[in-house]
């Protein structure tokens, strides 16, 4: 990757870049995993109002995306995490992963769940994950057992409030 700040902003899913990475993953999700293990989402469905979506960028370069969905107040499940394939093994997949971290971080969730290929093509991203401290779990959300997928889940660090200060009357 060259030395340009890699861009990380949230996308509306409207441009022809993101929309061919997209429809390049899901070409790719179907033809290496078997009918019915594939979770990955189109397009429209991840304009849905519980899906946050990012792509980064090098200039006017797409690299990857990922997505954070919300799945209820205390946790959160990472979609769609894809890196062009010139800019793999750059980074770029960290890049996103710590975006969306900090994302969960900052919503007050106290837990990431997410979905990944269990077949030896996903062993990279498996690998990705449990470097960020995720660890392997059961089925969540709606998703059922499935001996093509690995589930993974890590704890996030609890929202640190701030010390309440009483009047000193009350303090002593």
């Amino acid at each position: 990757m060259k030395r340009e700040i890699v861009q990380i902003r949230e996308d509306d899913l409207t441009g022809d870049k993101i929309a061919a990475l997209l429809q390049e993953h899901l070409d790719n999700m179907h033809e290496i995993t078997p009918p019915g293990s594939v979770h990955a989402l189109d397009l429209e469905r991840l304009r849905s109002p519980d899906i946050t979506f990012w792509s980064a960028w090098q200039g006017d370069e797409l690299l990857g995306c990922g997505a954070l969905r919300h799945l209820d107040a205390t946790s959160g499940e990472i979609k769609s995490m894809r890196t062009v394939q010139a800019y793999r093994r750059k980074g770029v997949a960290s890049k996103l992963l710590e975006h969306i971290l900090a994302e969960a971080e900052r919503r007050g969730y106290g837990r990431l769940y997410l979905e990944t290929g269990a077949l030896a093509e996903f062993a990279a991203a498996r690998s990705l994950y449990a470097r960020y401290g995720f660890e392997p779990c059961g089925p969540f959300a709606d998703y059922a057992d499935d001996p093509n997928s690995a589930f993974m889940t890590k704890a996030l660090p609890a929202k640190k409030q701030a010390p309440i200060s009483l009047p000193a009357s009350e303090s002593a």
